[in-house]
């Protein structure tokens, strides 16, 4: 549902930005560094829509290359937590050594509200 909104939202958007462009046909100067040029503001307006757009989407990946690189690396992480020699004990529903241990302390105490005697 989010990415249909998302598809729609970005559909009215560029709708927007070709009407704006379609209304303004008049020639421009635009002033480069090292030349002046008449261009119609058309073409200004829908080139400055596609590199905002290009500059955003590459962001966007690098951003998203990163994060799944970072994914990545703590799965790995993990499943040589989850295999390495102290498995059993960071999983006490499978019986590990830290579970036996909590389970027998806790019989060792006091019911609650009492002070085990001197």
């Amino acid at each position: 549902m989010k990415g249909q909104i998302l598809l729609i939202a970005a559909l009215v958007f560029a709708f927007i930005i070709a009407l704006f462009a379609v209304i303004n046909v008049d020639s421009v100067q635009v002033n480069f560094l090292f030349t002046k040029t008449q261009i119609p503001l058309i073409l200004v307006i829908l080139a400055s829509t596609l590199l905002g757009g290009a500059t955003v989407g590459l962001f966007g990946g690098i951003r998203q290359f990163k994060l799944q690189r970072s994914v990545r690396a703590l799965e790995k992480k993990l499943a040589e937590t989850a295999s390495g020699p102290d498995a059993a004990a960071i999983r006490p529903e499978e019986g590990g050594v830290r579970a036996d241990r909590a389970h027998s302390q806790a019989q060792d105490l006091p019911p609650r509200g009492e002070r085990a005697a001197d």
